[in-house]
């Protein structure tokens, strides 16, 4: 039997478009002797950027095609002709998957609910041609500036499901028989090409009860945080639901105890991960018509006096007859009321223009007498320029940490800077403030 991997997870490599160079010309017409600078400027690399494609329900295709560029920005040229931006790279990615930095786990984005589009890496700028660097005092620079260099990162996909409600419990205790019974288990979601296990997913839809999704994930038995069998592809899935059903078979028909088959769970969701327990939970005990006498150790009491206290409703149901799903179902639907959505994204934890930011070039900071204004150049300095869109706010946040972080403002204060002076930074002036 060939075994093929999960199609929820992959590693991918992207980089974005390095910025074309600026050109070093000069006009060359008859008669003119000297003609001024007319290099052009180089085009912007293209950016990277992640979408939501409502039609993907696997990342099977990022197993097959690891490599993905974004193009080159054209070098300027002569005549003022400037360089042709690189195109864009798109990647389209099912919804619910999440990004992260191979080398160290963190989360860049989770592609869910309003995040449908990311940009993940911009584009380096495009190098200014010779023409913007003649002054009165040099009027034939020979000198244009480099595109901004590309940005290379290693991605680790993963897909978690966007269901609302998960459904634990230990193989045969009827988690199937139930979602059969109160859903109408939608085939087209539940398509993964997955050979060994196959999460189910069922669209919860009852009068006067908002739909919600359901996902039975087989697959996990003891030792599942450890790997065991396929147990973490499974809690991976369960880490984004809002509610937990944990069906009991309370009739013991397997010859296991119920009470103890709930710890056994438990157990396992938070060796992987802790917070797994905080979600609401409920109890279906399951099978209630195969308990033949109920006697002196009535099993169903049992569970009720074990769970109750500790605020964990317990239902008792039979999934095979449908008896006992509504009230059941309806308390669910209360639960998902009561928990917001967005308690369930990963947040940005990892910021791909820091890597830019990390080089260790020279910089300097010196005072212009001539035109009144400090000016701060260096090969650092212009990369992160390069990198940096300083309209946004964001950018213009990460750039004065990146000015704070690399001692630049220190330099400021040591050349005598004072509020309201004038800062150059290449083409780019702005007013210092403490």
């Amino acid at each position: 039997m060939v075994n093929h991997m999960f199609n929820d997870r992959a590693k991918i490599y992207v980089r974005s478009g390095k910025g074309g160079d600026g050109h070093v010309s000069f006009r060359r017409e008859k008669y003119v002797p000297n003609g001024g600078p007319d290099g052009g400027d180089g085009g912007n690399g293209g950016s990277v950027y992640l979408e939501i494609d409502e039609g993907m329900n696997t990342l099977a295709d990022y197993r097959h095609v690891r490599k993905y560029k974004a193009e080159d920005g054209q070098d300027g040229g002569k005549k003022r002709c400037r360089g042709r931006n690189g195109q864009d790279l798109i990647l389209k990615m099912p919804e619910g998957t999440v990004v992260k930095e191979a080398q160290s786990g963190k989360v860049i984005t989770d592609l869910s609910g309003n995040n449908r589009r990311f940009l993940l890496i911009s584009g380096g700028r495009g190098g200014k041609g010779n023409q913007h660097y003649a002054t009165s005092t040099m009027q034939a620079p020979k000198y244009a500036q480099p595109g901004g260099e590309a940005v290379e990162l290693e991605l680790l996909l993963e897909l978690k499901l966007l269901a609302d409600v998960g459904l634990v419990g230990l193989p045969n205790v009827g988690k199937s028989t139930f979602l059969t019974k109160v859903s109408n288990a939608r085939p087209e979601i539940a398509n993964y090409h997955f050979t060994t296990i196959n999460p189910h997913l069922g669209v919860v839809d009852l009068n006067g009860i908002e739909p919600f999704v359901i996902a039975d994930i087989p697959g996990l038995i003891e030792g599942a945080s450890e790997g065991a069998g396929l147990g973490h592809e499974f809690l991976r899935h369960i880490e984004r639901t809002r509610v937990l059903i944990h069906i009991l078979d309370a009739s013991g028909s397997e010859g296991r105890d119920p009470v103890e088959d709930y710890y056994t769970i438990n157990k396992e969701l938070e060796e992987y991960n802790p917070e797994i327990l905080n979600k609401k939970m409920v109890i279906a005990a399951n099978k209630t018509d195969c308990i033949t006498d109920p006697g002196q150790d009535d099993p169903l009491s049992r569970i009720k006096n074990e769970f109750e206290p500790k605020g964990i409703k317990v239902f008792p149901i039979c999934a095979l007859s449908g008896d006992g799903l509504l009230p059941l179902l309806g308390e669910v639907s209360k639960l998902l009321e009561e928990t917001s959505e967005h308690e369930i994204t990963f947040k940005q934890e990892f910021f791909p223009e820091f890597m830019i930011a990390s080089s260790d070039e020279p910089f300097t900071v010196r005072y212009d007498e001539e035109n009144n204004e400090y000016i701060i150049e260096g090969p650092r300095i212009e990369k992160m320029l390069g990198y940096t869109n300083l309209d946004s706010e964001r950018g213009f946040v990460f750039f004065q940490n990146f000015l704070k972080d690399n001692m630049i403002l220190d330099e400021l204060v040591k050349c005598g800077i004072k509020e309201g002076d004038i800062v150059r930074i290449y083409d780019m002036t702005f007013e210092y403030y403490e």
